[in-house]
């Protein structure tokens, strides 16, 4: 965007409206056009004063920021939603929920430091999913155009792909064997890109799925709950020391490193308190080693939407390994972030739109068409 992001303040306590207002004030390309006090206040404002985007606090009386962004859908507004919200399960279930709806991200309220440590953490914060909603739908082009996927129908099993030759200087190794676990990287507009494609996988599915979806504890357990609400596989916040079983889909705790490893023949999942990596903890490179370490050339990763760089260095990992690497198209993320690098070091053997997921899925680990 070349004007400056317009954005609504939407919260129910004088104090945060106040804090919120001075932070974006601080972020370069930010207008704040307005300040709501309430769900109804911000649905006048928003016709009149027609944002890009709003900050939308979780939980108001009267309407909440759930019912706002329901309604808003129902008005067809397009302007996007940051939900605020508090670092409690309650906060955890309606945020998931919104995000759900199509809420383009979330930050939690900090209230563990002083007001001037509270401030540059909601700063960072904020200013970051700003960056990332200026760059959404704004993709530059890629170093190297991609192939397209193939077209692909529901129900139909689609013949095998061409593989994307490596122009990188990592040297791979062809893939012999049909993938034995799926690891999945994805951040920004990740609840709900997984909420449309992890259902459409079947209950036979014959792979483990791992996934981290960068969010803090509370939130992950919330997503696992409302995804197994939605999905044939089973979902569920992962467990250290579990064992990692065909069918099930783990994701990783929120503030936890998850890794994998074999032990007396079994693979079971580890939970760590090591630090973060890119920022993140959980973080997709941290699988993504573990993975290709445990696997080899029998993994299957998928990198999706997201902010930043985190999963590429993984990526070559398992590239390294033999194992192959999905990355998800550009025009389909929320925010093409993880995917960029991986498909432009030429890492990516297919890229594929979010609709195409769930079937390629399927087709690469029933069919094994790259063995």
């Amino acid at each position: 965007m070349d004007r400056p992001v317009k954005i609504l303040v939407v919260d129910d306590s004088v104090l945060y409206r106040k804090i919120i207002r001075d932070v974006l004030a601080g972020i370069p390309g930010v207008e704040v056009v307005g300040i709501a006090r309430n769900g109804v206040e911000a649905l006048e404002q928003i016709e009149r004063l027609q944002p890009d985007l709003l900050t939308l606090d979780v939980e108001m009386p009267d309407m909440d920021g759930l019912s706002v962004l329901r309604e808003m859908r129902r008005r067809g507004h397009s302007a996007r939603a940051v939900m605020c919200s508090t670092l409690t399960a309650e906060g955890a279930v309606a945020t998931v929920r919104a995000l759900h709806q199509g809420a383009f991200d979330f930050v939690v309220k900090p209230t563990a430091g002083s007001p001037q440590e509270n401030g540059r953490l909601l700063h960072e914060a904020l200013r970051t999913r700003i960056e990332a909603f200026q760059q959404s739908g704004h993709a530059a082009p890629l170093k190297s155009p991609p192939r397209q996927p193939l077209p692909l129908t529901r129900g139909a099993v689609p013949t095998a792909p061409r593989l994307i030759s490596p122009i990188s200087p990592i040297e791979t190794a062809q893939p012999s064997v049909p993938p034995a676990v799926v690891a999945i990287g994805i951040s920004t507009g990740g609840p709900d890109a997984l909420r449309r494609f992890l259902p459409e996988l079947p209950a036979n599915f014959p792979c483990p799925v791992l996934i981290v979806q960068h969010m803090p504890p509370f939130f992950t357990k919330s997503l696992a709950e409302s995804l197994d609400a939605r999905c044939a596989l089973t979902v569920t916040e992962a467990e250290h020391q579990e064992p990692v079983q065909p069918g099930r889909i783990y994701i990783a705790p929120g503030g936890r490193q998850m890794r994998v490893g074999k032990t007396v023949g079994q693979v079971r999942i580890e939970l760590t308190d090591d630090p973060p990596e890119n920022n993140c903890r959980p973080a997709v490179d941290y699988l993504f080693r573990s993975v290709a370490q445990t696997y080899g050339s029998a993994t299957l990763s998928v990198i999706m939407t997201g902010m930043g760089s985190d999963g590429t260095d993984g990526c070559r990992q398992i590239k390294r390994a033999g194992g192959r690497v999905i990355a998800q198209s550009a025009e389909s993320c929320v925010v093409f972030g993880m995917p960029r690098l991986p498909i432009e070091e030429r890492l990516a053997d297919r890229i594929v739109p979010l609709d195409q997921m769930a079937g390629v899925l399927q087709s690469l680990t029933g069919q094994g068409v790259f063995a």
